[in-house]
């Protein structure tokens, strides 16, 4: 049984108590831990105990939390989906271009993986949650993607983008920015914040016309990088 609960989920809005944001808190450096642990050992390869002496916690410490790791694995899923779909949701409100609010969506998508939940290649392992965790996740990615498709079907419609398959080009997208968690490093040369913009340019610049101002050249930073 999954012992947390997202207050997002049900609808009813309350501001949480101290001891809930503490709780709350504890939770993320839980996860971040697990993270770190699922990264050197793979989802299959990572125990409780692994975790709990990652977390400094003691393995009945870490239970209070969570009953085990697929509920520590649903968790990083469900709050990683939560952000994506803030981000996403915010862009379809948005009055930008199309193209500086599909940057936005991919940029920030790129870093709740790579920065907000620490590289987090727990992202990519769906397969691993048991059918009850497995659904409601599944349900999110399925709006999550539904959205990114009905921002590239805009794009198009209004001249921002060039023809294309708009469910074929989301999912590109999506598989190109979900595989960075598997080879980002966070002691490696570019930073989260470099890697999402580079991604997020790549991206996008294969979707406008060559002739559109929307091809905007890399910075300065970036163009001394590569010489």
């Amino acid at each position: 049984m999954v012992r947390f609960q997202n207050g997002r989920s049900n609808g009813v809005a309350s501001a949480p108590s101290r001891a809930e944001r503490r709780a709350e808190a504890r939770r993320l450096d839980i996860l971040r831990a697990a993270s770190r642990v699922f990264r050197e050992r793979g989802f299959a390869g990572a125990g409780m105990r692994e975790i709990a002496a990652a977390a400094d916690l003691s393995p009945a410490n870490l239970y209070h939390y969570f009953g085990g790791k697929h509920e520590i694995l649903y968790f990083c899923q469900d709050r990683s989906l939560d952000r994506m779909l803030g981000a996403v949701g915010g862009a379809r409100r948005s009055e930008e271009r199309l193209v500086d609010r599909l940057r936005g969506v991919i940029e920030a998508h790129a870093l709740c993986l790579l920065d907000k939940l620490e590289g987090s290649a727990a992202h990519l392992e769906l397969e691993s949650l048991p059918e009850k965790l497995r659904e409601p996740i599944l349900a999110k990615r399925d709006r999550y993607e539904r959205e990114i498709r009905r921002l590239v079907t805009e794009g198009v419609d209004r001249g921002e983008f060039a023809p294309c398959d708009p469910k074929l080009v989301t999912r590109a997208i999506l598989g190109a920015v979900n595989w960075s968690a598997r080879w980002f490093r966070r002691d490696g040369a570019d930073s989260p914040e470099q890697v999402a913009s580079g991604l997020a340019d790549f991206l996008v610049r294969g979707l406008v016309f060559p002739s559109s101002p929307s091809r905007r050249r890399p910075s300065r930073s970036k163009a001394r990088r590569r010489s």
